[in-house]
């Protein structure tokens, strides 16, 4: 198969849709004898594709189509004229704010959330409006939808009201190369050195945006732990300022606990498996998610994780997590203080990530995303081989799968990780 990809969202490799393409694309990498890559990146964005220049082609995209209105200018009036250039028989485009009204050739989108849908001013009403209207309409264009949990795809049925035969359940992985629990004391060493946190700590890896990632209440409950409880653990945050990160970092100033609460900024990374084998515990309230990769990252490097239901997140961290109502301060603090003053527990919940997060792998992902290319290609009518066998090894069932006992179509009913 000739197989485009668009990257123009990786935003400097600084976001969660940014790694699950780089993650993905590594795991194209053992399929490229087999198949033709070609990916559009914008033109200072390509050394973050170095890892694949020898396998895929790159075309760079000018960095004027950077700006948001201009990127999604050119995904609708230049990039068609590409593919049909290039003759591509498919073409993936991972983000739903830039799926494609033309049809140049089959298309395959990625939903990771509608966030929109469920909290409200996440984003500037410009936005909002974009997510919830004009993407409806879009999504209903493309010939196969890839939903990263089974939570998603329930969202995309019923506020997208497409056919479930068309969505296809995809499970992020996990790079089990890079995470894994690794050597806990000098990953202790290195952090300290790093960024100064030399006693016990709860870390949090998301970008800093008010509300939808909970710091605002994460930070009252630490200050409720550290006056009950005088202890002398820190909190430390990894991620980059975002859409309300203010109000983030108005709080910190105000805690008075402020020298205990660390702003890493963007963790790169290289660094961040050392990140979550450094920590005590991760703690992930986040208020909503399409799927969550960092508690189980975190969960793979041994990690105890705290972590709220909400969205995916219930299906992602299964039973091996201490979890918590992300709407009631009260609920952190007490899972903050419970694990801070339990090493057994500790030690039970990093067993039981350890092995919850085996069951999650990019190869599988990568393997399940070409099939999604080969249904495309075939409801075309094209001829397309056969599709590649899943190892079984990967193969688990999860809450996932409550999308399947849905009335609908057969194939986009099953949780297929």
């Amino acid at each position: 198969m000739q197989i485009g990809i668009s990257t123009l969202m990786v935003q400097r490799g600084r976001t969660g849709i940014a790694q699950y393409l780089f993650a993905l694309l590594r795991g194209f990498l053992s399929h490229a004898d087999e198949h033709r890559f070609v990916l559009f990146v914008l033109e200072e964005d390509l050394p973050l594709f170095d890892f694949a220049r020898e396998r895929m082609r790159m075309v760079p995209v000018p960095e004027r189509f950077r700006p948001p209105l201009k990127n999604i200018f050119w995904h609708h009036a230049r990039l068609p004229r590409l593919v049909r250039e290039l003759q591509l028989d498919v073409l993936h485009v991972p983000s739903y704010r830039r799926l494609l009204w033309p049809r140049p050739c089959p298309l395959v989108a990625t939903i990771h959330d509608l966030a929109p849908f469920h909290i409200a001013n996440k984003y500037d009403w410009k936005r909002m409006f974009y997510g919830r209207v004009v993407v409806r309409r879009l999504a209903r264009r493309q010939d196969e939808i890839i939903a990263i949990s089974g939570n998603t795809a329930r969202d995309i049925v019923n506020f997208f009201r497409l056919p479930r035969e068309r969505i296809t359940v995809i499970h992020n992985g996990v790079e089990h190369e890079r995470f894994f629990p690794g050597f806990r004391e000098q990953a202790k060493a290195e952090i300290a050195r790093r960024h100064g946190l030399r006693r016990p700590f709860f870390l949090y890896v998301a970008r800093l945006e008010h509300p939808a990632k909970n710091h605002a209440r994460l930070i009252s409950a630490f200050n409720e732990f550290k006056d009950a409880t005088g202890s002398d653990w820190q909190l430390a945050f990894g991620g980059s300022d975002w859409h309300g990160a203010e109000v983030i970092h108005a709080a910190i100033r105000e805690s008075p606990f402020a020298s205990d609460i660390r702003v890493l900024g963007f963790v790169p990374d290289s660094q961040l498996p050392d990140l979550y084998r450094a920590a005590d515990v991760f703690v992930y309230p986040s208020l909503y998610e399409g799927f969550g990769l960092p508690p189980i990252e975190a969960m793979a490097c041994g990690c105890p994780v705290i972590s709220s239901r909400s969205g995916s997140l219930g299906e992602v961290v299964g039973d091996a997590a201490a979890i918590v109502d992300p709407e009631s301060i009260g609920s952190i603090t007490d899972r903050l203080a419970a694990l801070a003053g339990d090493v057994a527990l500790r030690e039970h919940l990093s067993a039981a990530g350890t092995e919850q997060a085996a069951r999650f792998d990019w190869n599988r992902t990568a393997i399940e995303t070409l099939n999604v290319y080969r249904r495309a290609l075939s409801r075309h009518g094209k001829v397309v081989p056969e599709p590649m066998a899943v190892p079984s090894a990967f193969s688990f069932s999860s809450p996932a799968s409550d999308f399947e006992r849905l009335p609908g179509g057969e194939r986009g009913g099953r949780n297929r990780v």
